[in-house]
């Protein structure tokens, strides 16, 4: 199988500080990465890379036919404006040439409903603008989704149902999913492979293997504990 993403000896430097350094690793079509690593590791900095938005040294490679999608931590808007969710959705989905038709079976399918889609993002609960995003992200029809910690500010009841939702996506898209998350209990649920950025430590391969309690510890510079799911892959 020729793999969708080949990163090879990447190196991204701010001034004299190099926050990512000799990296290497492959992503397949349909596998879940899960990129994980303590504070100031550079996992936020490596998707800026592989998106594009980041100089860097050595080599990140993209098949012809990947078409990414991007759903950020948080954006750096002004919730206050009296925009609604359909604003922005619609907006997308002109300038992508996008049929309203389109746009609303993508509003519909993560759940985004026509009253949700005339509200001021302003007064969104954070699930629903999780949501929005995502389906900001997937105008378009992208093969692969990169994540950065989408349910950081939700509480688990609404992390749960992201993180279900990003599952379902994927198997119905046959979709390649990137995720930037500190839940290593659904690294271990949601993941195929595991990335760890670590200053001192970087390490890559399937959860069995990476999540141990003596690679987190090295990762972490710090014990770790965590819930193993069990379910079906």
């Amino acid at each position: 199988m020729t793999p969708i993403l080949s990163v090879r000896d990447l190196k991204i430097q701010f001034g004299n500080r190099a926050v990512i350094k000799d990296l290497s690793f492959t992503v397949d079509p349909g596998d879940s990465l899960a990129i994980i690593g303590p504070n100031g590791a550079g996992k936020t900095v490596l998707l800026r890379a592989l998106l594009g938005l980041l100089p860097y040294e050595g080599a990140i490679e993209w098949t012809p036919d990947a078409k990414l999608g991007y759903v950020p931590q948080k954006i750096a808007a002004d919730r206050q404006l009296p925009l609604h969710i359909n604003d922005l959705l619609e907006a997308k989905a002109r300038l992508l040439k996008i049929s309203a038709r389109d746009a609303r079976s993508v509003s519909a399918r993560v759940g985004l409903t026509p009253e949700l889609l005339d509200t001021s993002v302003g007064i969104l609960s954070g699930g629903e603008f999780q949501k929005a995003l995502i389906a900001f992200a997937l105008l378009g029809d992208p093969n692969v989704l990169l994540f950065d910690e989408p349910t950081a500010s939700l509480d688990e009841l609404a992390e749960a149902h992201i993180y279900e939702l990003v599952r379902d996506l994927q198997r119905e898209r046959h979709m390649t999913v990137l995720l930037v998350s500190h839940d290593l209990s659904v690294v271990y649920q949601f993941a195929t492979k595991v990335l760890c950025l670590s200053k001192g430590k970087t390490c890559f391969g399937p959860p069995r293997e990476i999540l141990t309690p003596e690679t987190l510890e090295a990762v972490y510079s710090a014990p770790v504990k965590f819930y193993e799911h069990h379910h079906e892959r």
